[in-house]
């Protein structure tokens, strides 16, 4: 979603109606953070952003745009309705969490997704959560359930996250979407949040990209801001400084836009379809 209508007749509805307290998409959010028309939200004291991961850097977008309302993030999935969310001005400011686990997820675990070991604070791995929230399974389809969940009761929820020592659960990515170079795992994720905070990106996309020697590359989709020349070269160069060496970007291609969903999320199929189909060069 855009900064068109929709977000428009949105924000004009809350406006009218003095509206308080919002819950919004990840596309909702960063349309408001960069809104240049005139608009009277100072009634506004609460947003709660969710469906797809927002960047750090359009949260501190927001936060400059409308310093008095409070930003939080929630994370959740259909198989288990919601598993956590910030609450509370102080547990908001930590931008990159999406908060504590709530009370319908009574048990989770960070389980490492090549031995099935639990891991310790700080680790990252595949999020495992257990409570009376979860749904029993997937009507007449075993082989997902089988693979879904494990002998006791832990549905597996794909997602690559880790908590902190005081249980502030980070969403890392999805791990079907993992770049496999040589033997180490790169997230998307990491490198599209690197991404927005360069000047003149106005949004990225990382995807892996087939390489006859190493398997597959980090390959960034880039949408500059309007006015920006920004190379091939400086977008690696800028992420090449900033990570090791295996999870460098080693293509760039600009284009206009980013094709997600209305939630927020990235339709990385699509981005693959370009890869393959289209020049490198320019699309």
């Amino acid at each position: 979603m855009g900064s068109g209508g929709g977000v428009r007749g949105m924000l004009q509805a809350a406006e009218r109606y003095r509206a308080t307290r919002m819950s919004v998409s990840t596309p909702v959010v960063v349309a408001m953070a960069s809104w240049e028309e005139p608009i009277d939200l100072t009634a506004l004291e609460h947003v709660i952003c969710g469906g797809a991961p927002l960047h750090e850097s359009a949260a501190k977008r927001f936060k400059a745009r409308f310093p008095d309302v409070e930003l939080c993030q929630g994370y959740g999935a259909t198989e288990t309705g919601g598993i956590a969310r910030t609450i509370g001005q102080e547990e908001c400011r930590n931008m990159r969490s999406v908060g504590r686990l709530l009370q319908n997820i009574t048990e989770a675990k960070i389980v490492d997704i090549v031995t099935g070991e639990s891991l310790s604070i700080g680790q990252v791995g595949e999020l495992w959560v257990r409570g009376p929230s979860i749904m029993i399974g997937y009507v007449g389809n075993e082989e997902a359930n089988a693979s879904s969940f494990d002998g006791d009761g832990w549905l597996k929820t794909g997602d690559l996250c880790y908590f902190d020592a005081d249980g502030f659960l980070y969403v890392v990515d999805r791990i079907k979407e993992l770049i496999k170079y040589k033997a180490y795992q790169v997230p998307p994720a990491e490198l599209e949040d690197l991404l927005q905070s360069l000047p003149g990106v106005a949004d990225a996309a990382v995807i892996p990209y087939p390489d006859e020697e190493v398997g597959e590359i980090p390959m960034a989709f880039v949408v500059r801001e309007a006015g920006s020349n920004l190379s091939e070269q400086q977008v690696m160069d800028f992420i090449a400084k900033q990570v090791a060496p295996y999870k460098k970007i080693r293509k760039v291609v600009f284009t206009n836009s980013i094709p997600k969903t209305a939630s927020g999320k990235i339709l990385r199929p699509e981005l693959r379809n370009l890869a393959k189909f289209s020049s490198m060069s320019k699309l």
